[in-house]
């Protein structure tokens, strides 16, 4: 049997074409799919906790509102996340400015309550005027 041992072979080949169709594809739907994402605010969805007893709150001053959240960040500042060294010198900051600045703490039900205590407790050691918690009236009679 003669299995051609003295032939040559040709040395295979990449077909080019074919890689750039795909890497110029996978780059339009890059392209395209972050251009959906531009400048878009973080969204903080929260579940308010329902209070029959709760009252709209008439107040003059603007009372500097925490937001604690179910997940890792928990503390917002005007809806920036922040840490809680944070939330700290901007309560004792307010404090100082206006020494009857009211805090609002606005948290999830489902957010955890050690985290809702920390912020109760440092706007208690920074003097704040007055703490109030955000609630939703409850949907029915």
């Amino acid at each position: 049997m003669n299995f051609n041992r003295n032939r040559k072979r040709r040395a295979p080949t990449v077909i080019i074409v074919s890689l750039i169709d795909v890497l110029l594809v996978v780059l339009i739907f890059l392209m395209v799919t972050t251009t959906f994402k531009k400048d878009l605010p973080p969204e903080l969805r929260l579940a308010l906790p329902e209070s029959k007893q709760a009252k709209a709150g008439t107040t003059d001053s603007k009372p500097l509102v925490i937001t604690v959240a179910t997940n890792a960040p928990y503390f917002f500042l005007e809806d920036k996340p922040v840490t809680f060294e944070r939330v700290q010198t901007a309560l004792v900051q307010a404090a100082k400015k206006d020494p009857q600045v009211k805090v609002a703490i606005k948290a999830d039900k489902r957010s955890p309550w050690g985290e809702v205590i920390k912020v109760i407790d440092a706007a208690k050691s920074a003097n704040v005027g007055a703490i109030s918690a955000i609630t939703e009236k409850p949907a029915g009679p």
